[in-house]
């Protein structure tokens, strides 16, 4: 055996190492690998809940010199997109930006000497009450108490705690939350707890930005991502998700093929299928009746006799030729066209369907590989051999998982692309076979070099000789150079030639990352002089106002030549267009993907 390499072997070795771009170490603790273009994520937990809401509270406080419970309304009406609210106020103007959402900052006018002397009737109740017993909002209406506080629990109640208007006929002003925290704690403090966890989680009901981890049981966090909505991350708890639709990670299959897909699979409609092509209904008890012998006069368990062949009622007695009471003889092309159909579909189910489960249950059992893939390392240094590093084995065993999870979601995608559920108007039949073939060339072109890498990945390289290893080494690291590229050239083929075609529906994949799925990073928080907590997070949307010559004490409604469009602009549905600056996410734990795909989340 060779005690060590050569020279000139080690430098390629190492130059072979060096030329791997998106071939990672597990090692390796430079993790500057998201793209400018990539959505940056952060973990919320229970601590950083409130300084991830107070982040956003003080940036709309400083920019428009409001109290904290009017900047709160203004952001859950606009779901907490900063970007969004500072939008409506350079298109609409601050008196537009605050009646829509119910903000009513006006200075409170004192009750006169004659009128704080005397009761004050309630509109509500129609009781005479002392002035002191009456609360007036910032609208102008003023009610007693008690109307307010059975208001304010009735709302909380029904949920609508985080935003309560008055009582007032017409009046579209959110009430003031310290005097419902305070109205309400007097009688029920159990509410008025569940009224600020309301306000608090609100960051997170009602935030697109925003999402809780579906991990059951639930680990308690939250993903926060900057930038597009369609993408997958992973949370600190392990599990990984798609950021739109909440279920696992299905990337390339959009998240309504993914739905249905799941949905095909879980409610076993497959065997109704083969139910219809197999048995007929029974024309008395409506059960499924299987025939078993050649005879085309069956009977049910219920005893109605019934004719194969159309499936109507007859008699019991039949000859050669004939059944009692029943004559029929006439083509019905209808019935043979739907049972064909059944059959065709059935088939073409299964076809995809075996295909995905082989390489999910190919992915859950190479994921057990690291292991004994660590085990096979350690003998093999021990050996001294002289091949010192071994990163390529790791990365060319991270690659396969990546892969073989793309290859096995290509055929859910498949089955929807060129069937008739989703797409049927937008393709023509020639039109489908052409990108079909397209895409199951590189499908299978993928599928080859997948399984010649879980056969390299494999091999027992700690019994071989030096000069195998470095074969085996070579050979795991250009498939795995491949295989990544095979990847891409899919996506793009997805997203430029099969749904970017599209004219008729909108869908949409999360992008391919060689690196594989992105790991939050925590939210940073820091504790200010005066024991109040803020994150770290940094953005460029506090200068956005600045952009447009607008200041915290000039905030009317611009001209036309003023509403800097440039900078910022309201798409159709009245969301800003401006993105807000990504971040690149920390830890080397971001690099690397071990996790088997989650369960199907029923959210219903």
């Amino acid at each position: 055996m060779v005690d060590s390499m050569s020279s000139d072997d080690e430098q390629d070795y190492y130059s072979d190492r060096d030329s791997l771009q998106g071939i990672e170490n597990d090692d390796e603790d430079d993790c500057d690998w998201p793209s400018p273009n990539v959505p940056s994520c952060q973990v919320i937990t229970k601590e950083s809940l409130l300084a991830a809401q107070r982040e956003d509270l003080h940036r709309v406080i400083d920019l428009l010199t409001l109290t904290e419970q009017h900047a709160r309304t203004l952001l859950i009406h606009h779901r907490w997109d900063v970007e969004r609210l500072l939008a409506v106020l350079v298109e609409k103007g601050r008196d537009r930006l605050f009646s829509e959402a119910g903000v009513m900052v006006v200075e409170r006018q004192g009750l006169s000497s004659s009128q704080s002397s005397s009761s004050i009737t309630c509109n509500i109740c129609i009781e005479d009450v002392s002035p002191d017993a009456v609360t007036t909002m910032d609208c102008g209406h003023c009610f007693c108490n008690d109307c307010w506080t059975v208001h304010f629990i009735v709302k909380i109640n029904d949920g609508q705690s985080k935003r309560i208007r008055c009582m007032a006929h017409k009046c579209n002003a959110i009430c003031d939350e310290a005097i419902i925290r305070n109205l309400v704690s007097a009688k029920h403090p159990d509410l008025a707890e569940r009224f600020d966890r309301y306000l608090l989680e609100s960051y997170i009901e009602d935030n697109n930005k925003v999402k809780w981890c579906p991990s059951v049981p639930h680990c308690g966090n939250a993903i926060r991502v900057e930038g597009d909505a369609y993408c997958e991350v992973e949370c600190t708890c392990g599990l990984q998700f798609c950021f739109n639709c909440s279920s696992e990670a299905h990337s390339p299959c959009s998240c309504l093929m993914w739905e249905l897909w799941t949905k095909k699979c879980r409610d076993e409609s497959e065997t109704v299928n083969w139910i219809t092509v197999n048995t007929k209904p029974c024309p008395k008890c409506h059960k499924p009746v299987e025939k078993n012998g050649g005879c085309n006069l069956v009977s049910c368990i219920c005893g109605q006799p019934f004719c194969w062949l159309c499936g109507g009622a007859t008699g019991r007695d039949h000859t050669w030729s004939s059944i009692t009471g029943h004559s029929c003889g006439r083509y019905k092309e209808d019935t043979v066209k739907k049972s064909e159909r059944a059959k065709r579909d059935l088939y073409r189910y299964m076809h995809y369907h075996n295909r995905y489960k082989a390489h999910t249950d190919s992915f859950k059992l190479e994921s057990k590989l690291k292991e004994t893939i660590q085990d096979k390392i350690a003998i093999s240094e021990s050996k001294e051999s002289g091949i010192k590093d071994y990163s390529w084995l790791t990365n060319g065993l991270y690659r396969l998982f990546r892969s073989r999870r793309v290859l096995s979601y290509s055929y859910p995608f498949a089955f929807y692309m060129f069937g008739d559920d989703l797409f049927k108007d937008e393709m023509t039949l020639e039109e489908r076979e052409l990108k079909q073939n397209l895409f199951e060339d590189q499908q299978q072109q993928l599928e080859a070099n997948v399984e010649k890498l879980s056969k390299f990945v494999e091999e027992p390289f700690d019994e071989f000789t030096v000069e195998k290893v470095l074969e085996i080494r070579m050979q795991v690291i250009n498939l795995s150079v491949v295989t990544d590229k095979l990847c891409k050239k899919m996506y793009e083929c997805i997203e430029n030639d099969l749904l970017g075609s599209l004219q008729l529906a909108i869908h949409n994949i999360a992008p391919y990352k060689s690196k594989g799925v992105e790991r939050a990073s925590e939210l940073s928080v820091c504790w200010d002089s005066d024991g109040s907590s803020r994150s770290m997070k940094t953005s460029n949307a506090d200068s956005y106002l600045r952009q447009c010559n607008v200041g915290a004490s000039e905030l009317s409604r611009p001209s036309l030549d003023d509403r800097c469009y440039e900078s910022s602009s309201l798409d159709e549905s009245g969301c800003s267009t401006r993105k807000r600056a990504r971040k690149q996410a920390a830890g080397d734990d971001a690099l690397f993907d071990l996790n088997l795909p989650a369960e199907v989340i029923d959210k219903s």
